[in-house]
Parts: structure tokens; sequence; C-alpha cells
């Protein structure tokens, strides 16, 4: 909030009222509007910030343009535009702020040389490098004049008068500037006073041009009008008539007070009684320039126009303070290297001094010291941007109020990179008085300034931070004064590690909350960086961890988002693009939003395989926004005309995925993983083998695998021991294998197994359906008895929650015997078996599924042919000879039927059941005879079920049972992987139940999270 729409709800305590309607008062004589709008809850948020009046007993307000703001003709404009607002003369498209519309409000505006690419200061500062050589000074002066005399044009096109005015001003200068380059050059000296003097001109005309600007848009507005306009006096104002620097005082000087404030009353009046009494009068300052006690032009250095602006607004005991720049405000982290960086509402001067200290380029802490000093009241900063002003940007002052919000007890991270770390270890150090002493001490005479400093309490080792330029000469230093305890081993070592970086948390909100430094430091732990040392006050208003320079982006990265000062980015591959693959494209694009409002997770799908054989499609536009996403349509469009040369789409302009050419399954790795990011996931929707061979490669990189595809841990037994060491190459930091899909689809079979094995549970024996292909063949060719009264029952009890077995085709009779034939190819049809039918058939794909329960049960002796050559094969013949499934041969009809018949007649159906029997370490695969009312004899076609018999579950195994075949449910539990597997990194926020037919889904702020597929 800007502090004139907090201040500007009243004059006085005594003025305020109810401004719901456009109303005049009197004061003073003087009569003014109150703005139509009501801003009593912004008047009431900061009750601290009620307006006050400063010098004359008059309202100010300072604004401060930096050179950017500035930089040339249409930025001047932009300028006028919003002081012209602030002052309420014409609102524009600046942001209404309700303030009063007072003779008594002034505006005192700050602005610096103007900037652009090069800035004028550097330009000026570099004509005294160039006479210090003794080069020709002529072209960067003529550059100069060129600069201002194309804004001038641009500002003045009908004014020539005023234009050739300022002109001339900006020649006489540079004409006084050429005869001081030319001592410069005699003495071939560059003096940093004479620097100071020449760099501080571009203020001077700066200030000029935009008083002059000011003026003349008044005169147009009044120009040709009856209408009285309330008279804007803009006074042009050399700071170096007011600001006065006391040079000895202090390194780099400090601010007479005493003297500026009567040089502010001096000229304050000077300006007042030139103008008439009804006017109001407004400051149009010089930044960065300033005189010294000697009465000598200085400047006030580094970052010195905000510091001009805030101490313009302690002099004139401001109201507020705003530095107009070209950023909307402080942000939570550096957006270079955050890309979802936010800005913070407002922040404390405690909060905005650390986060300046360690790199954050909006304010510098010196510009907060006259805002903190000022008497009797403290001055709020508001940082803007000149560009967007009708954004609010960031308050500064004493008190935030964000740390009232648990969730935001952090307002942003900054980061220190180019550090040396230097460790002294020694037992010598310990409890030995004045070693401290002695190492800072010469530290300090060596002029090597210490950044961070760590020490455990056992005193064996004195960790600190310095800039990488220093540390060898620390170490010497160092090594020099501990020579005698170096000799005698009481320091063992002086080690330097660089480059480091240093992270640091900031905020007020974090002292006395419990939690913050776990969830700091189990981020970096999360995105595999290693902490070396860590510091932190007892204000806990700042911790830092110094890292390892390389790792500092992705470091920043971590902890933002473990904040939820922005989203997690997880970057997506996906190889297979089978039904499943193109089920789960569309999926994370529906839920994409939902994921981001929900969990805080931005998922990006960075890359697609569509085939093992194929080219890698990527993202056209791969960076570090992460805002980019391969959705379904941008896959469907690469079915079109595509440019071999290039590999881009050539029919949509704005291409989001390209084919990357040259690449294929070995280049998917490189093309998806960046070391920057933290989160990378690759869905596995295939059954190819050569697919599985990858597996390991791909943990090993990091990359965590969330796999459809069983032939990777059911391979020969080197490649399923490379998988198992991949997945513990870095103990917890490892990457995850998620297989939970490989067994039973969507079903939470390997999940319930792991559950009954953590909680102390035995299994003894596994059993079940676990081939939807063959569950739905031996249902069709060996139906129960009765199950169409089954079928009713729960389309009667469940009030249309049950609607019918859809895997059936739409002329079959669910309790009707078919031919074995009959019921492969309408298995094939319904997509429930492997491109090769034969997997299905010959047991392959229900080895597989084994061998994977198998070792999860410790039992990893097994391998693929033994498992699959022992099984009972539904025909034994599909296994010898080439079969066209279309035509299945009679004899394999009639095989089938006998066995069916057999069963019937014992009052049996026909099942494929697989089981594995811990006790005598077995597995195998059978077509069983199973009663008419057991569970596996009723187990609905293309439905999984699998039995437990543990220690626990004696008398009655524990029973899974549910549909695992379908492209969307395989895709749903693949996603629910994904966000099993993050879990941890990033909880839900509230969220509600809500109910849309026959489904339900958690929703935010009732937006469906999981949407209902169509029928």
């Amino acid at each position: 909030q800007q502090a004139t729409s907090t201040r500007g709800t009243a004059l006085l305590h005594a003025t305020k009222r109810n401004r719901s309607t456009d109303t005049s008062i009197s004061f003073r004589q003087t009569t003014f509007k109150i703005m139509a709008s009501d801003t009593s809850a912004e008047a009431s948020e900061h009750p601290e910030d009620d307006i006050h009046t400063g010098l004359d007993d008059k309202y100010w307000l300072v604004h401060k343009f930096g050179g950017t703001s500035v930089a040339n003709a249409d930025c001047f404009q932009k300028v006028a535009d919003i002081i012209e607002n602030q002052a309420k003369i014409s609102p524009g498209k600046v942001m209404s702020d309700g303030m009063l519309v007072d003779p008594q409000m002034s505006i005192a505006v700050v602005v610096s040389a103007m900037g652009g690419k090069p800035k004028t200061t550097d330009l000026l500062l570099e004509t005294v490098s160039l006479a210090a050589e003794r080069k020709d000074v002529q072209p960067t002066l003529e550059f100069v004049t060129e600069k201002h005399r194309m804004c001038l044009m641009g500002l003045f096109p009908d004014s020539e008068g005023e234009r050739d005015r300022l002109l001339a001003v900006v020649q006489q200068d540079l004409n006084n500037i050429k005869d001081i380059l030319k001592t410069v050059s005699l003495m071939k000296w560059q003096a940093s006073r004479i620097s100071e003097l020449v760099s501080g001109f571009g203020e001077l005309w700066s200030a000029q041009i935009l008083t002059a600007v000011l003026r003349y848009r008044q005169h147009k507005r009044s120009k040709g009008t009856s209408e009285s306009y309330l008279r804007h006096e803009y006074v042009y104002l050399d700071a170096r008539r007011l600001i006065i620097v006391d040079e000895e005082a202090i390194q780099n000087g400090a601010i007479d007070w005493r003297s500026s404030q009567a040089k502010m009353k001096e000229v304050y009046e000077e300006e007042m009684a030139r103008i008439e009494p009804s006017s109001v009068l407004h400051f149009v300052m010089t930044g960065y320039v300033a005189t010294n006690t000697q009465g000598v032009a200085t400047t006030l250095q580094r970052d010195g126009s905000d510091y001009s602006a805030s101490i313009l607004g302690r002099l004139l005991q401001a109201n507020s303070v705003t530095i107009w720049t070209d950023v909307n405000g402080v942000l939570t982290a550096d957006p270079r290297r955050v890309p979802h960086a936010q800005v913070v509402a407002e922040v404390s001067f405690n909060e905005a001094m650390e986060l300046a200290y360690f790199g954050a380029k909006v304010i510098h802490p010196k510009t907060m010291q006259p805002a903190i000093s000022a008497t009797p009241y403290q001055i709020p900063l508001y940082i803007r941007n000149t560009f967007e002003p009708s954004f609010p940007g960031t308050r500064i002052f004493s008190t935030s109020t964000r740390h009232e919000d648990l969730d935001k007890v952090v307002c942003g991270f900054a980061s220190v990179e180019n550090i040396a770390l230097v460790n002294v270890e020694g037992s010598g150090l310990m409890g030995v008085h004045g070693v401290a002493k002695r190492l800072f001490g010469r530290l300090e005479e060596s002029n090597i300034n210490v950044i961070l400093i760590s020490q455990a309490s056992s005193e064996h080792t004195i960790t600190f931070a310095t800039v990488a330029s220093k540390a060898a000469m620390a170490k010497e230093t160092i090594e020099d004064e501990f020579s005698r305890e170096l000799r005698v081993n009481h320091v063992q070592s002086v080690d330097v590690i660089a480059p480091c970086a240093i992270i640091a948390a900031v905020g007020d909100g974090m002292a006395h909350t419990s939690g913050v430094s776990s969830r700091f430091f189990s981020a970096l732990g999360d995105a595999k960086i290693n902490v070396l040392a860590v510091a932190q006050g007892s204000s806990e208003r700042n911790i830092s961890a110094v890292v390892l320079e390389r790792d500092s982006t992705r470091a920043l990265r971590a902890v933002h988002a473990a904040f939820r000062l922005s989203h997690t980015t997880i970057r997506v591959g996906i190889v297979g693009m089978n039904d499943v693959g193109e089920s789960l494209l569309r999926l994370l694009e529906a839920q994409r939003e939902s994921l981001r409002s929900t969990f805080d997770l931005e998922l990006q799908v960075c890359a697609i395989l569509p085939k093992i054989d194929s080219e890698v499609i990527a993202l056209v536009e791969d960076d570090d926004s992460g805002s980019a996403s391969i959705g379904y349509n941008d896959f469907e469009m690469l079915n079109g005309p595509i440019d071999n040369t290039s590999g881009r789409i050539t029919f949509n302009e704005e291409k989001v995925a390209q084919i990357v050419p040259s690449s294929g399954l070995g280049s998917l790795k490189k093309i998806l993983f960046r070391t920057d990011y933290n989160n990378h996931i690759l869905f596995d929707c295939t059954n190819d083998e050569e697919a599985g061979k990858c597996h390991a490669e791909w943990l090993k990189a990091g990359v965590n695998i969330v796999t459809a595809n069983n032939t990777g841990l059911s391979g020969p037994k080197l490649q399923r021991d490379e998988l198992e060491n991949a997945e513990k190459r870095m103990g917890k930091q490892s990457a995850q294998y998620l297989r939970e899909v490989t067994v039973g689809g969507g079903l939470p079979i390997i999940s319930t197994m792991r559950s009954l094995l953590q909680s102390g549970d035995r299994i003894r024996r596994v059993d079940g359906i676990l081939s939807i292909s063959l569950s739905f063949i031996m249902f069709r060719v060996s139906p129960p008895k009765d199950i169409l009264a089954c079928s009713k029952f729960d389309e009667a009890f469940s009030k249309g929650a049950f609607d019918g077995d859809l895997s059936l085709p739409a002329d079959s009779d669910i309790g009707e015997a078919c031919t074995f034939s009959q019921a492969v190819k309408e298995a094939i049809a319904l997509g429930l078996m492997e491109e090769d039918p034969t997997k299905d058939l010959s047991n392959e794909y229900t080895s597989r599924i084994l061998m994977i329960l198998a070792r999860e049960l410790g039992m990893v002796d097994f391998e693929l042919s033994d498992v699959q050559g022992a099984s009972d094969k539904v025909v034994e013949s599909i296994i010898h000879t080439t079969v066209d499934y279309q035509n299945i041969p009679k004899e394999m009809d009639e095989e089938i039927k006998k066995r069916v018949d057999t069963a019937r007649s014992r009052g049996c159906v026909l099942r494929h059941v697989a089981s594995i029997n811990v006790q005598e370490r077995s597995v195998e695969v059978k077509l069983v005879e199973v009663p008419d009312h057991h569970v596996f004899a009723v187990n609905p076609p293309s439905c999984e079920c699998v039995r437990f018999f543990t220690h626990r579950h004696m008398t009655y195994p524990l029973t899974i049972q549910g549909p695992s075949a379908g492209a969307d449910s395989t895709a749903s539990a693949l996603l629910a992987e994904l966000l099993q597997l993050m879990r941890g990194k990033s909880s839900p926020r509230s969220v509600a139940l809500s109910r849309t037919g026959s489904s339900a889904s958690l929703t935010p702020s009732s937006v469906g999270i999981l949407p209902p597929s169509p029928k």
C-alpha cells in the first residue's frame, strides 16, 4: 500500500469523516476537494502511518526516479504522469489512492542522471579516465550531447526556445568539463575529487529537464481555457545548496544534519518568496551530488540518488519516500535465478537491510538510515515501478505484518557469490583465551573483511567466510600468525574451500517460530546440496548457509519453493505415447493448474519420446521460467508437416514443441535433466525391454522414475542388481524408482505388501489373478453361475453408481460362455492385451509380475525363463507356433473347451492364478479349477484379485480386488505415484470435498483436481 493511500485519508485526525460522497471542506482559508472514494479500511491497516505535517507545517511526499526511469523522452513523460497523478493534477492510469487534494500537500522529486545504455554517469566518468590517459574525449562528450539533444527533441517538439535553452545549459556545462579534463590530461592524474565533480553533472541536467517538462505540461493544460487551475510551482533545486557532508566524520562521510536542516529552511524560504502565496510548491532536486563542509562539490557515492531522496525526506519530515525504479518492488529472490520470485508487499527495515546486505539490489542499506533516524516520525519507504505505476510495490517500514502468517515467516532469500570458506582446525584452539582475538585481529590488520563466522562449541575449529579474491592472503596471514602452533601441531590445518556462496533466509517472523531451520535445511538436503557452514544470530532474523557456488542456484530454488514463495518445478519426461502415454499427457495438462494451486507443484512436460525408435519431442523455449509445457495439442500438431532442417513445426507461429533431430532413447536424459533444477521425473508408459535397460542409468543421473514398464525389474539378474545399486547409490538422497503400476496398475498391491511387512506382519503366501487379459478371457470362456444376478443386485443397490461391466462388448451376455478364439479377439479389441498377445498367453507378462512381487519378499534368485518355463500355459501350442490371433485354429478352441467342461462337471470354473509360497520360496502360474462361488470365480472380467495370507490374516486373507486395466486408470495411478513422491516436499493447501455425479475429488476453492472422465 502506498503512503499516499494510507496517509491521504485525512489532513488531520480531526478532519477524518465519511468520504463516500463528493464533499468540500474549508481549511486555512483554502478550499479543497475530497476524492469520492472510501479508504477507511486502508487507513486503519497501518495506524502508525497517519499523515503528519513537516517543513512549514505542510504535508510532504518525496519521489525519487532512477536513471532507467529517465532514460529517454518517453520515460520523462511517464515520470511527469506519475508526479501529476501524485499531486492529483492528472490521474491518468496510475493507481488512484483516494488522497485529499490539498494545497498544503507538496511533492519533492529527486532525479538521477539519464540512464539507458550507456548511462550518462558512466560516460562522464569515462571521460575522466580517457583524459588521464591523454586519449581523445571529444567523441564521448559529443555522444553525451547527442543523447540529451535527442531527448529534448522528443520532449519539446513545438517549443524550440525551451529546447535550445536546455541544450545550451548542457553544452555550457560540457565546455566546463572540457576545461577540467585538460587539467587531468596535463597531470595524468585521475583524482577522486575530480571524478566526483564531473560525474555529478548528469543529475543537474536531468533535474532541469524534468522541471522544464512539468512546467511545459502545466502551461499547455492552462492555455486556451477559462477554467481556473490551482497553480503548481515546480522549482529546480541543486542538492549542493542544502545537503552538507562531513567527510572527516567517518569513512565515506556523514550527513551534517544541523547544517543541512538550516540550509533546507533557508532554501525553502527563498523559493516561497518568489511564488504566489496561493501556489503549491514542488521541488525537483538533483540526486547523488552534495557539498562538503568546506563548500566543495562532492557526491554521495554508490546509490547516492536514493540516499539523496531519503535525506530530503528527513529534512522535509516527509510522510513517505517512494523510490521509482524498473522493478515492481522487493522480490523474494533474484528473478534471474529463481524465475518464480514474487514481489513482497511489505518488509521491515531490518529485513530490507538483511536482504540488501546479501545482494538484493533494489535498495541500499544507507538509504534507509535517514528514514529510520527521522524525528519525530520514522519515514516509510516504498519501492515502485515507473513502467507499471498501477502496481502497489513494496512498503518498507519499522514493522511488517508478514510474520503473523506462519506460512510466510520468511520474506525472502538472497545469496552472496564468489566467497571463500577458510577453516582453522586444531586441538590447540580448544579453551585457549585470545585465539579469536589473534585470528580476527590479524585479518583486520591485513584489510580482510570477514563476512560470516561459524564455530562449534567444542572450539576445535573456527570457520569464516571472506571474498574469494582475499582467500590466499587470509590463509598466509593465519599461517603466519599461528606459525608456532602449526609447528607443534596445536593447529593442524588452515584450509580454503572456494568458490562458495552464502544462501540466506531472511524474515522477522522466524523469531520464536519452531521448524523454520528444519524446513530450510531439509529443502537443501532434498536437493542433494551439502552445507559447508551455518550461521544464525540470536535475533533469529537470518539463517545463513554456505554451499558450493555451483550449487547456489539450485539451493535458492529449493529453499524458495520450500517456504511456498514459489512453486516446486518438476521437469517431466514421458516415454511411450501409446494409449497410456496419451492419457497421461492429457491428465497432466488438465491437472496442471489444480496441482499448482493445491500442492504448489509446477509440472513442466519438457520431453516426450513417442516410440523407442523415434526422435525426442522437446520444448522450443526450454528456459528458466518453467512456464512452458508440452500439451496434448502440441504433441498432436507434430503429426503435421515438419521442416526437416530445423525440426520445428512449420504451420504454427507459436511453437511450443519441436522434434530434436538425431535424438532418441539415449539422448532423452540429456534433454530432460538440468543441474539447476531439483526435481526430474520420467514416466515410462511402455512395456519395452530397451526402455527397461535404461532405468538404472536414469536413476544414477538423478532422474526419478515412475514406471508402468515391468521389464526393468524382471530382466536378467545383472540388470536387476544394477537397478538395486542405482536405487541405493546416494542413500536417502537417491532418485526414487516408483513401481506400483508395474504390478497392479491402479491397485495398491506393492504398497499394501510393504505396509504389512513394515508393520511387523509376516507374509506366508500371495496368490491372485494378475493378468487382466487372461482374467477377461477365462471369465468369458468359463463364466460362473448366477453372475448376472450379482450384476443386477449391484445396479439396484448402488443406485446408479454401478452401470454394468463396461469391459464387455455391447452385444455380449455376461453369463454366457464363448469360445477361446472369440474371447481373445474381444480382449484385443478392448486393448487388454500386449501388442504381441503371445506375451500374455505364454505367461511372460504374469511371470514378470511374479518376479517383482517375489523381489519385494526377498526372493531374488528367479529368472524369467525359469518362471515362465515352469508355468501352466493356456494353450501350449501357442508357444511353438506363429498364430494369427484373428483366426485362431479350432483345435485350440477345442482344447480349452475340454478343460472348461471338465471343471464345470466338478462345479468349478477355470481361472488363471499366480502364486508365491514364501515358506517354500517358490512361485507358480497355473490354470486352476476354482469353486463357482470362490472370489476368483466371481472376479469380474478385466479385474485383478490378489490375496495376502499373513501371520495376522490367517483365517481370511487380505484381498485387493479391482480393475487395473484402461489407459485412464493407469495414467491416474502414475500421477498418484508422482504426488506420493512429492508429498514430503509439498503438502496440500486447505481443500474441500466436492462431488460431481459419481465422481468425488478434492478441490481447492471448489475447483476439481480430478475432473470426471466422460464415458
